[in-house]
């Protein structure tokens, strides 16, 4: 299977944090946060796979900094590595206030998506092809996140 470049899947969004976005505080919710980051991750998945994608986990979401209402939500996704059946994904969010363009960065996590084929089973994807300096060392580092996933799957699936 031919390989792709890291460029092809790349995805951005905005949005605009709405009150009806925001919890008691004004700032938008975790869970809106975290719906935004799949989508943008399942985009960039799918565009790698060219096939259904499903999200099988999501590694260390941190909240750093609120995004207010009225503020700009960034999100980019970009493909780290692909496995035989997996694609991992990094996004990363930001705020941007409208009105003088300042961004803070205020989240990121990765996320690991599963191709499926067309009766919904795990398929074959094809392999990315790291360009940068930046993107080889995310590639790198992809494999040892992978191997702590199935560690802590294993343990998991250990606990009853």
């Amino acid at each position: 299977m031919k390989g792709k470049k890291i460029s092809q899947s790349r995805t951005t969004m905005t949005e605009v944090v709405l009150p009806n976005d925001a919890n008691n505080y004004g700032n938008i919710l975790g869970g809106k946060v975290m719906h935004l980051m799949d989508m943008a991750a399942a985009i960039a998945a799918l565009r790698h796979c060219r096939k259904p994608v499903v999200t099988v986990s999501v590694d260390s979401l941190h909240f750093v900094h609120p995004i207010p209402v009225g503020q700009l939500v960034l999100l980019e996704a970009v493909v780290t590595r692909s496995f035989s059946t997996s694609v991992e994904v990094q996004v990363e969010v930001f705020s941007e206030n409208p009105l003088s363009g300042k961004q803070e960065k205020t989240s990121s996590a990765f996320l690991t998506f599963v191709a499926l084929d067309s009766e919904g089973h795990p398929s074959k994807i094809a392999p990315v092809i790291p360009k940068s300096v930046q993107e080889k060392d995310r590639y790198q580092k992809a494999l040892d996140r992978r191997r702590r996933r199935l560690k802590e799957v294993k343990l998991m699936g250990t606990i009853q």
